[in-house]
């Protein structure tokens, strides 16, 4: 049977598990989530082996940004998952004069999930949690660039769940392009802008949602009254956390003129603390997927002026924690996200240069903002439209449950994480129970001389009805 023919088998089989009502029981969800949770818990040697294969990530970051941030979830929604799909009752309208109202989360159907390669295992399965916890079926396609994970995936999933509920399907981009082709009730996606597109295009033709989680040009805007050693140490940790392969990473940073030597002296030093006068030596310090990322990156650094770093291994995929000096945002580097291990720093010394310098950067997935001042930290968070943020801090963002995830414009649509990623997947559907114990006879015959024309004119203007 060809890859085509199994996909499609897949899918045929995935329609018939949603159409068997299976995942409607709020219970058999709550089971099947606390089976994926014990898999899990089971394979967590093999998982914490495939990424260090894969990426070269030591025990602690792949449990703390992988493995520890999937258990959150899974005991959220264990939790949750029975209250979150009762129906809400909500207040009537004197329209509907004697009616009960509800709102019913149901499930979209049939769902795609396609997963990136830099967090494989976390990104993979935290979306899955969500569909499941509605009531969807899921078809995951994991990145063919992670291909340790993507098998250790595949045994986890085909262990907790019952075929036709939740299936993996690996393979490279022609698997994606046909998955792709089929109509599917929901997509989520998570990835690269320009792969986002062609993924917005084949669902609009099929006018399937689907939430796109992307990337951005995140900045970092340094102030100059700033705690610069905390700073310069938050920073180091949320650009270099493996390898600089994180989407929410600081895509570069904007320092104010006045402070700019000494902190890039601090961003120097907190380098050499946390990693080591030889990053390639340092337990805690990854690797890029591939040698062709480990090309594409190094490119980036042609005529560019290194401050720090520059070093890379394309044989063993390493690239050193690097400092570049930029000119302008309109710089070559900047161009795209870098998506690595590449940190170009540039000044400001007005509000009006660093205006310039954020319009050119619209739309990203994670604005920072470093300041002891908190009206000037305000000022950024309520005028520049982002995904996600925080002030004195990176990447913090994204580990409250209670904090929605997810991009705008060119860094995305939807999101997810806690509550969110159950509501992403459910439609939430509107419904009126009348009463026929009562009717008002003459609202059938509608004319401006009737009863209930002339008194919703008179009550409209002034309340809700």
């Amino acid at each position: 049977m060809t890859k085509n023919k199994i996909c499609q088998n897949i899918f045929n089989i995935q329609r018939q598990f949603f159409e068997s009502k299976k995942t409607i029981n709020p219970k058999e969800r709550i089971k099947s989530l606390k089976k994926l949770k014990s898999v899990i818990s089971n394979n967590e040697k093999k998982i914490i082996i495939a990424l260090e294969m894969d990426l070269g990530k030591s025990y602690a970051e792949s449990y703390m940004s992988e493995i520890a941030i999937i258990y959150n979830e899974l005991n959220y929604f264990i939790r949750n998952t029975k209250k979150w799909t009762k129906r809400k009752r909500v207040s009537s309208s004197l329209l509907n004069f004697f009616s009960s109202d509800f709102i019913l989360p149901t499930p979209y159907g049939v769902t795609l999930n396609i997963s990136p390669w830099n967090y494989p295992f976390q990104l993979s399965i935290s979306p899955i949690i969500g569909a499941v916890s509605a009531g969807n079926t899921v078809v995951l396609k994991p990145s063919e660039h992670s291909p340790n994970t993507s098998k250790i995936l595949e045994k986890i999933i085909n262990e907790s769940f019952e075929r036709g509920h939740v299936d993996v399907i690996n393979g490279g981009p022609a698997i994606g392009k046909y998955l792709l082709n089929l109509k599917w009730d929901y997509i989520f996606f998570t990835g690269s802008t320009e792969i986002g597109r062609v993924v917005a295009l084949k669902a609009a033709k099929t006018l399937t949602p689907v939430t796109l989680e992307l990337g951005g040009k995140n900045p970092c805007i340094i102030d100059k009254n700033v705690s610069i050693e905390i700073a310069s140490k938050r920073i180091v940790f949320g650009k270099f956390l493996n390898c600089g392969q994180t989407c929410i990473a600081p895509n570069f940073l904007a320092i104010h003129e006045n402070i700019k030597e000494l902190f890039i002296n601090s961003l120097v030093k907190n380098i050499k603390s946390i990693y080591g006068n030889n990053p390639k030596n340092s337990p805690f310090y990854s690797n890029i997927i591939s040698e062709h990322h480990v090309d594409r990156l190094s490119k980036l650094l042609n005529n560019s002026k290194i401050i720090h770093g520059g070093k890379f291994e394309k044989s063993t995929k390493y690239f050193e924690p690097t400092i570049v000096e930029v000119s302008s945002i309109q710089d070559k580097i900047l161009d795209d996200e870098i998506f690595g291990p590449i940190l170009p720093i540039m000044t400001y010394g007005s509000d009006d240069e660093l205006d310039s310098i954020l319009q050119r950067s619209k739309n990203p997935l994670a604005f920072y903002v470093f300041t002891n001042n908190k009206k000037f930290g305000k000022k950024l968070i309520n005028n520049y439209s982002f995904g996600g943020g925080a002030i004195n801090d990176t990447i913090g963002q994204i580990v409250n449950k209670n904090l929605p995830f997810g991009g705008i414009g060119n860094s995305g649509m939807g999101k997810y994480h806690g509550h969110e990623t159950f509501k992403t997947f459910s439609h939430f559907k509107p419904y009126i129970i009348k009463s026929n114990f009562f009717d008002l006879k003459f609202k059938y015959k509608l004319s401006e001389n009737s009863i209930i024309f002339k008194l919703t004119k008179k009550l409209i203007k002034y309340i809700s009805i």
